[in-house]
């Protein structure tokens, strides 16, 4: 749509059309031979188009970015990028102009913030991995199948992506779930729930997490359907320092739910906490998030229907090396409504479109929710939430970037704005702490043991 005339909701009409296309069931034809092939070649190692489009505003992936360039100094990542200048900005003026690349969130933002914009630079793709995900990869997408109506696999090497050639919306939102992210990671990051003014409190965490193989004393089959181990400690404020959350995420969580543990530091016990999962309310989020909406999704996939809407070439946050620098307070990014969109990098990049629909006789505060996910990284970018009326009602955003010290994909931070209340909520941020993420750390079962979450929240 490029006429100045066309009102950007007349887009949002178009989409129902575009969902036509969606697949629904998770039972499709298993992938040949000949299509498992084309990884490495036509397409990626991890199932994206290596070619470019035709316009040439989206290049050819030509292995994205493995080494860490000069400025690297070992523990912040500093923009390889530095020196590039937006090619353009997308205002509420000028939106309609670019409202076929646009989600309806954005477009909501542009709409409501006056101050909002959307900084658009060259499209470079950087997204990488080791080659064991490339490796596992190819055997997955060779044998990994979906059971339990879908809500589980079997067969699945941990550390590759599942479906590279997905077939539903399952298998897409699974390739999103269990992504690369290192053998274990480990952050001291802050959230920020600022009030509609502007004013915040950052809230301080200690986060853990381990894969399988981030173990180093995981006996060969224990925890055979665990996925990861997370741990997340509240070092400040004062208030709230000492709060401990344990999660065993399991992959078929229809069989064997999520196990998770809180331990309140005021009442020094430890309790089991069944609500750490789909609508319950997120840590220290004010409201303003479930605990399925970090990570932009995660959990069992059963509330929802999935369809697989297709492919679209889309404005999405990504290279967001400017949000990492050291030299910018939380204050200078924290803004009333919204980030600082001058810390912010936008490009072009082609998205699997994914619709989650609740599934009759369950419930969910979000009926529907649009996740955008990168056809290059498999981490969904942004995400559309609707209300049980169809209302858009929050916007969520991953400011994706490349770790090229791993090498794997992630984001710097990630955002969810509520547009009804005209709050939001950022985790993630490293500026003003002395270390970020550390990755492929040695850890132990024993720091994921329930009875070890006391000695964890000592102030």
């Amino acid at each position: 749509m490029k006429g100045e005339t066309a009102h950007p909701r007349s887009w949002l009409k178009g989409v129902a059309a575009f969902a036509a296309t969606a697949f629904c069931s998770f039972a499709m034809a298993a992938v040949t031979p000949d299509e498992v092939a084309q990884l490495g070649g036509p397409l990626t190692p991890l199932g994206a188009e290596r070619s470019g489009n035709v316009e040439g505003s989206i290049p050819e992936w030509t292995g994205g970015i493995t080494k860490s360039p000069s400025c690297f100094k070992g523990r912040v990542m500093c923009d390889p990028f530095s020196a590039d200048k937006p090619l353009f900005e997308i205002t509420a003026t000028n939106m309609h102009q670019h409202a076929e690349r646009l989600s309806p969130g954005l477009v909501a933002m542009l709409e409501k913030y006056p101050k909002f914009r959307i900084p658009v630079y060259e499209t470079r793709r950087t997204a990488a991995f080791p080659q064991k995900v490339y490796d596992f990869t190819r055997q997955n997408a060779a044998r990994t199948e979906l059971v339990e109506s879908g809500f589980g696999m079997k067969d699945l090497t941990a550390g590759g992506i599942p479906f590279p050639m997905p077939k539903s919306g399952l298998e897409a939102i699974w390739n999103h779930i269990v992504r690369y992210r290192g053998d274990s990671v480990a952050r001291r990051a802050a959230q920020i729930t600022p009030q509609p003014n502007g004013a915040f409190t950052p809230i301080i965490f200690n986060d853990q997490i381990a894969y399988r193989a981030g173990l180093s004393d995981l006996p060969a089959g224990a925890d055979d359907n665990v996925l990861f181990y997370f741990k997340q400690r509240i070092v400040s404020p004062s208030r709230l320092a000492g709060t401990v959350v344990l999660v065993h995420e399991t992959i078929d969580q229809v069989k064997e739910p999520r196990s998770a543990w809180v331990y309140n530091a005021g009442q020094r016990r430890v309790r089991r906490a069944p609500q750490l999962s789909y609508d319950g309310p997120g840590t220290a989020s004010d409201g303003l998030r479930t605990a399925d909406n970090l990570d932009l999704y995660n959990g069992s996939p059963d509330r929802y229907e999935w369809s697989l809407v297709g492919k679209q070439e889309m404005y999405i946050p990504y290279n967001s090396y400017k949000a990492e620098d050291p030299t910018l307070k939380y204050a200078d990014i924290i803004r009333a409504g919204h980030v600082e969109p001058s810390a912010t990098r936008y490009e072009l990049h082609r998205v699997w479109v994914v619709d989650a629909t609740l599934r009759s006789g369950t419930r969910h505060i979000y009926a529907k929710r649009r996740f955008y996910i990168d056809e290059d990284s498999w981490q969904i970018a942004m995400a559309d939430l609707y209300d049980t009326r169809g209302n858009l009602w929050r916007v969520q955003q991953a400011y994706g970037m490349q770790y090229y010290n791993v090498p794997a994909f992630f984001y710097a931070f990630e955002a969810i704005y509520d547009l009804n209340s005209a709050r939001y909520l950022v985790t993630g941020l490293k500026n003003e702490e002395t270390t970020g993420f550390v990755f492929n750390q040695t850890m132990s079962k024993q720091d994921f043991n329930p009875a070890e979450l006391r000695t964890s929240g000592v102030r």
